[in-house]
């Protein structure tokens, strides 16, 4: 970890970098990989679930009976979690529906929205060395919700051609239509242009390493929406002299847990708590299962002392953190200056883990800095707003002669008539 104390403001743009990667060879292999599943369909994928993940497969698809199976393998107290988690992100979500409202902008002008659910999604989970059961409940559950026909899933098998179980029955909890046992780059590809066996979706949702991430970018260029740009997962911890240092402590690990290339950032007020959680997270690391992952992640971490509550917020918006945790009592004197965060953790208890598993928030975030400009997955994300508008002749005459001169000023005659020739019958009358 590296620890800097009290830094210029000059300092904030280098502190608050993420640690960059080469992506030249990474877009030259994800473009070919993509352009082999194009072409070939269901062929390249198997080949290349044979290369990455070291599998022959004679099928794609899940059956029914192997979900069955799942059921039978998944414990009793996980199914419990799983259906309890489900619930609250459910009545969190359902909370955001849109109701439409009819507006009179003008006498005889009428306008109004409508919300259609995007009728095809693919939902893409990691099933490495973190199988991410969570997610698919984060990301089908609000396409349930919002109405979705076909939620297409997308996760990478073993080596014995099997699916996690717990992703299996998180699926068949909230609602997925269609499985398919495929990885990576070939996945993404799969769900974008379509094969013989994986259905063309519209939007394709997931994290994912930095190659499915390079792919689903590159798709999103011409062939299919995606749910944001991402990058390596990441935490931002604010605390003061009323932290429990053990709980920080405890909060920046389990980020770091996540993968070598993820990132926490720690700002306290307190040289004292510095101290104090350093060496809590240096206890804990010792004897977590995943220590060699997490320790790799600490090399990218900053622990940064500052002089005041309003200077940590300061750096905190300007690093925008996928998940941000005000470890304070007194929270609430600076929830409402948040302006750059993913999801926001108030107070001792709300611990990230919180909201990644069942707190009914949605964990799919926007990483990397993007918290600036993109909201994390919600119910709107599966859902397109397409306009009406309705003009009786009293709204011909509320804006008829607007219309005319604006569309004639920017030369465009055609315009210009459309509106006119309206105007021109209803005087005639």
């Amino acid at each position: 970890m590296n620890i800097i104390k009290y830094p210029e403001p000059s300092q904030w743009n280098e502190i608050v970098e993420r640690p960059h990667l080469d992506a030249s060879q990474l877009s030259s292999t994800v473009e070919s990989v993509l352009q082999e599943v194009k072409v070939h369909g269901d062929k390249a994928v198997k080949r290349y679930e044979e290369m990455f993940d070291h599998v022959v497969l004679d099928s794609l698809a899940v059956t029914e009976e192997e979900i069955n199976r799942a059921k039978n393998a998944v414990s009793s107290e996980l199914y419990e979690a799983l259906i309890l988690a489900h619930h609250n992100i459910e009545v969190f979500h359902t909370a955001q529906q849109f109701q439409s409202k009819n507006i009179e902008t003008s006498p005889g002008v009428t306008c109004w929205q409508k919300s259609v659910a995007i009728e095809k999604v693919g939902l893409y989970i990691p099933g490495g060395t973190a199988p991410l059961f969570s997610t698919v409940l984060m990301l089908a559950t609000p396409a349930k919700i919002a109405g979705c026909k076909e939620i297409v899933l997308c996760t990478p098998p073993n080596r014995e051609g099997k699916v996690n179980p717990a992703i299996l029955v998180a699926a068949s909890i909230a609602g997925v239509h269609q499985i398919y046992k495929i990885g990576g780059v070939q996945a993404i590809g799969a769900m974008a242009y379509g094969t013989e066996s994986v259905p063309k979706v519209y939007k394709i949702f997931g994290p994912g390493n930095q190659y499915v991430m390079a792919a689903k970018q590159q798709v999103s260029l011409h062939d299919v929406a995606i749910d944001m740009p991402a990058g390596p997962s990441e935490v931002c911890v604010i605390a003061d002299d009323t932290c429990q240092p053990d709980f920080v402590a405890a909060d920046l690990l389990s980020q770091a847990e996540h993968g070598i290339d993820s990132q926490v950032f720690f700002i306290t007020t307190s040289e004292q708590v510095l101290d104090q959680v350093a060496n809590e997270v240096e206890r804990q690391v010792a004897v977590l299962p995943r220590h060699d992952i997490a320790l790799k992640a600490l090399e990218n971490s900053q622990f940064i002392l500052v002089h005041s509550v309003q200077e940590a917020v300061q750096l905190s918006n300007m690093y925008a953190p996928e998940h941000l945790i005000i470890a304070m009592e007194d929270y609430n004197s600076i929830a409402n200056l948040i302006e750059n965060a993913g999801s926001v953790f108030l107070g001792r208890y709300a611990c990230e883990s919180a909201g990644d598993y069942a707190s009914g928030t949605n964990h799919t975030l926007p990483t990397h800095g993007y918290a600036k400009a993109y909201n994390g997955v919600n119910l709107d994300s599966y859902v397109r707003k397409i306009t009406f508008q309705h003009l009786s002749e009293d709204g011909v005459k509320s804006i008829g002669k607007a219309v005319v001169l604006m569309a004639e000023n920017e030369q465009l005659e055609a315009h210009a008539n459309a509106m006119r020739i309206r105007m021109n019958q209803i005087e005639e009358g």
